[in-house]
C-alpha cells in the first residue's frame, strides 16, 4: 500500500495536471479520475452546488466500466440532491466537513445522514465505504463536493478510507478548489461571450452551446480513438475543442437585429449575410496565441461547410470574406470531404442535432428519433459519413450531456446516492 508521503507525492503531480486544464467540464472529470486514483477509490462522483443543491455532473465506476465492451462508457445518471441531512454529500457541504463511512450498510440510525440501496440493487453494485469530501474556497464557500466510493487493497477488497486517506484529500480538494475557480472564472468569460451573441439571438442560449460543445466532445474522443490518436494528444485536444465549440456562433454579433430577429424564415438576401457570420467569427481569431485560437477560428469558420461542398462560407479570406477560390460565377468555391477541418465537421454535427430537437419560431423541435434519422440521412452529403458513424455509437452518452444540460432542471431519482 502507498505510504501517505507517497500519496502526497502523487498529489503535487496531479496539481500541475489540473492547472493546466482550462475547461471546466474537463476538470471536473478530471478531479475525479484522478483523486480516485491517488486514493485508490472504485468509483465516485462529484458534484458542483448550484443554489442550494448539489448537481452531479461525472460519475466514474471501474467495477461497472469493466463489463461494458471495448469503446463503450459508462452511463450515469444526471439528477440533483438537496444540501443538508439525508445524504453524506448533502451534508458534507452544509457542514464543511469530510464525511468518512466505513460501511454504508452499518450507518447508526441517529446519524444525519443515510445511505438507501436502491441503485446497488438495480445495479447489482455493492457501495461499502464512502469519503465524502467538499470542495471549499479559502473563504469558506462550498463550491461542490468529492464523493469517492469503495476504496481497494491491493488484493481488490473493498475498504474503509483512512484517516491518512482523509489528510490527503484534504489537500487535494485544497488544490483541485483552486483549480474549479479558475476554470469557472474561464467559463464564465466564455457564457458571457455567448450571452453578446444571445443578446442579439435568441436561440444562442448557454444550454445550446453548452450541449453543443458536449456532444462535440463525445464525437471527437470516439473519432480520436478509432483513428489510435495517442491519449495525451486526445486529452490536451479535449480541454480545447469544448471551449472553441462554445463559440462556433461567436460570430452573429456582428449580425444585424433585423436578420437574427426575424420571426420567420430569412429571404435569400438575409441568408446571404447571415452566412458572413462564419468568418466573422472567424476573424475574431486571427492573431492567433495559442492551440485555443486556432481551434475555435476552425470551428467558427467551417461548421457550416457540407461533405460535398455545398456549405458555406467555402474559401475565403478570413479577414474580408473575400473568395480567394472563386466558381464561374466569381463565387468562393465550397470547402469538400476533407479539405474542411475535422472540427468543424464535427460542431456541424453537433449543431444541426440540437437544432433539430429544439424549437424555432419557424418550426417546433423535432422527436430524437426524427432528429436521428436526420443526421443518418444527411450522411456523405452535409456530414462526413465516419463522424455521422462516431455520433451514432455514442448516442448513449449525448443523451447524459442533453440531460445535463437540458432547459429545465431534471427531477432527483428516487435515491440520489448508491
Amino acid at each position: 500500500m502507498a505510504t501517505k508521503i507517497d500519496k502526497l507525492k502523487n498529489i503535487i503531480g496531479v496539481d500541475s495536471i489540473l492547472n493546466k486544464i482550462q475547461d471546466l467540464d474537463i476538470l471536473l472529470e478530471t478531479i475525479l479520475s484522478e483523486a480516485r486514483g491517488v486514493l485508490s477509490a472504485d468509483a465516485g462522483s462529484i458534484y458542483i452546488k448550484v443554489d442550494n443543491e448539489l448537481v452531479v455532473t461525472y460519475s466514474q465506476n471501474d467495477t461497472k466500466a469493466a463489463e461494458l465492451k471495448p469503446g463503450q462508457k459508462l452511463i450515469y445518471n444526471v439528477f440533483r440532491i438537496p444540501i443538508g441531512t439525508g445524504t453524506t454529500s448533502g451534508y458534507a457541504a452544509m457542514t464543511g466537513d469530510i464525511i468518512n463511512v466505513r460501511n454504508v450498510y452499518d450507518i447508526p440510525e441517529d446519524a444525519p445522514y443515510g445511505f438507501d440501496p436502491y441503485y446497488d440493487r438495480k445495479s447489482g453494485y455493492r457501495t461499502v465505504s464512502t469519503l465524502s469530501i467538499p470542495l471549499k474556497t479559502n473563504m469558506g464557500d462550498i463550491l461542490g463536493v468529492l464523493q469517492l466510493i469503495n476504496k481497494k487493497d491491493t488484493l481488490g477488497r473493498s475498504i474503509a478510507f483512512s484517516k491518512d486517506d482523509e489528510l490527503v484529500a484534504a489537500h487535494f480538494a485544497t488544490n483541485a478548489t483552486m483549480a474549479l475557480q479558475r476554470a469557472q472564472m474561464t467559463r464564465a468569460i466564455l457564457l458571457r461571450m455567448t450571452r453578446m451573441a444571445e443578446l442579439r439571438d435568441p436561440k444562442e442560449t448557454g444550454t445550446h452551446v453548452n450541449r453543443v460543445a458536449g456532444y462535440a466532445l463525445e464525437i471527437y474522443e470516439r473519432w480520436a480513438n478509432r483513428n489510435r490518436r495517442p491519449r495525451h494528444e486526445i486529452d490536451r485536444t479535449r480541454d480545447t475543442l469544448r471551449m472553441a465549440a462554445m463559440l462556433h456562433d461567436v460570430g452573429k454579433v456582428a449580425i444585424s437585429d433585423t436578420i437574427l430577429k426575424k420571426p420567420g424564415r430569412l429571404d435569400e438576401a438575409e441568408r446571404e449575410v447571415m452566412k458572413t457570420h462564419t468568418w466573422q467569427g472567424a476573424r475574431l481569431f486571427t492573431d492567433r496565441q495559442s492551440e485555443f485560437d486556432e481551434i475555435a477560428q476552425q470551428v467558427a469558420l467551417s461548421h457550416h461547410e457540407h461533405w460535398d461542398g455545398t456549405g458555406y462560407p467555402g474559401h475565403v479570406d478570413t479577414v474580408t470574406g473575400e473568395p480567394v477560390k472563386k466558381n464561374v460565377k466569381g463565387r468562393a468555391v465550397g470547402k469538400r470531404g476533407e479539405e474542411i477541418d475535422i472540427f468543424g465537421r464535427i460542431v456541424s454535427i453537433a449543431d444541426v442535432f440540437d437544432a433539430l430537437r429544439s424549437n424555432r419560431v419557424y418550426k417546433a423541435a423535432w422527436s430524437d428519433e426524427d432528429s436521428i434519422r436526420e443526421i443518418r440521412g444527411l450522411a456523405g452529403t452535409k456530414f462526413d459519413p465516419d463522424l455521422v458513424s462516431d455520433f451514432i455509437a455514442v448516442l448513449p452518452s449525448i443523451q447524459t450531456v442533453s440531460d445535463k444540460f437540458s432547459e429545465e432542471p431534471s427531477e432527483p431519482p428516487a435515491d440520489p446516492e448508491g
